[in-house]
Parts: C-alpha cells; structure tokens; sequence
C-alpha cells in the first residue's frame, strides 16, 4: 500500500500494467557513480523494486557535486552508500555488490537480470559487460558522457568498444558537467523503462543544446 502510494502520480501516468513490469522487473546497474548513482535513484522512486548495484570504488568528497552522495558518505563504499540513501528515500532495499567485476565473476554477477545497464567509465569493464551479457543473452544498455559535453547511451547491439582504449578525464567529476548528467540520467532511466513496460530499445545521443528552452 504504501508503495502504491507513494507512486500514485507514476501509475496514472504510465499505468497500473506498465508499472507492474516495471515492479517485477530485475535491473542491474554496474557503476555507481554519475549517471549510475542518478540513475539508481531516478529508477527505483519510479517504480522498480528489485535493483542490484555493482561498483568497488569509494565515495570521494569530489562526487557530491555530480552524484547523490553526501558529505557523510565519504570515504565508504558507493555500493553500499547508495543502498543506504535509496532505502532512507524509498524503504526499498537494493542489493549492493561492493566488488570488482572481472572476467571470472562476470557471467555469475550479472545472470538472471531482466536488464544490464553499463554506466562503468572504463573500456575494460564496458568490454567484460558486453561479452558476458551477449553470452548470456540478458538485453544490456550502454551509457556514456566524453570530456567534449557530449553523452550516449546505446544498446550492446550496436554498442562499439575502441580496439585501443583512449585515456581522458572523467566528466562525471566536473561540477560544470552536472546538468548534462542529470539531463542524460534522466533520458536514460526513461530509455530503461521504455523497454521494459514495451520493448522498445531507443539509442540516443545527447548534448546541453538537446535542452530547449523558451522565453514567453
């Protein structure tokens, strides 16, 4: 009851079918940081009860400006931060694997998801998750930002990994970088729910000037 509650405003507008798929799906976030940390957040208030979260790495007091991280999550692990901050939010409790995801726990990490969302800013991990999913035959998105303010976000089947891995600065971690986050986030989360309650697997592409505004 109280679920249904708190997204009265999700059912009327996606409807009582839609937001039970969205209720029984399994999604699995690998990458915590920007656009997984919104992502996360966006996702399981709209409406997805079972989330699992896959990131090793530690809250940095730099993180706050561009994800969901406080000052007093600093210094513990993004897994299990998350899943504390979402359950503070929402009561729902998230599966949190504070683990690097290698080549031999892959496949066993990421099996039995109804969906695989890479938000990992490494071309490793991004490769591992591409395989594993292919091989598993679990649908997986891809989501992306570059240091130019630009974002993507593609599924594994056209997703493309450079044969040589390009070193750059992480935009996540600029503050300037923000609204592209949330606006990318934001579109990803609708992209994930758009293949769950229909099927339907958009690729985009994004930039700030994708945000129109109007002077009336």
């Amino acid at each position: 009851m109280m679920t249904m509650k708190m997204n009265e405003h999700e059912i009327n507008y996606r409807t009582s079918v839609a937001f039970k798929k969205m209720g029984s799906a399994k999604i699995c976030i690998c990458g915590a940081g920007a656009l997984g940390s919104n992502l996360a957040n966006n996702l399981i208030r709209q409406g997805i009860d079972h989330m699992t979260i896959i990131d090793m790495d530690r809250v940095e007091a730099k993180n706050v400006a561009t994800q969901i991280y406080t000052l007093r999550d600093v210094g513990q692990k993004k897994a299990n931060a998350i899943k504390s901050l979402l359950h503070q939010a929402t009561r729902k409790v998230i599966n949190a694997v504070d683990k690097e995801l290698k080549q031999n726990n892959a496949s066993k990490l990421l099996k039995g998801h109804s969906l695989v969302v890479d938000a990992f800013d490494n071309w490793s991990s991004r490769k591992l998750i591409k395989k594993a999913c292919s091989n598993l035959g679990i649908p997986c998105v891809h989501a992306g930002m570059s240091d130019d303010g630009f974002a993507e976000i593609k599924w594994n089947e056209i997703y493309r990994i450079p044969d040589t891995e390009v070193e750059q600065d992480d935009i996540c971690d600029y503050p300037l970088a923000a609204n592209l986050v949330h606006f990318t986030s934001s579109v990803l989360a609708e992209v994930v729910i758009q293949f769950i309650t229909n099927g339907n697997k958009v690729n985009k592409e994004i930039t700030l000037k994708d945000i129109s505004v109007h002077n009336i």
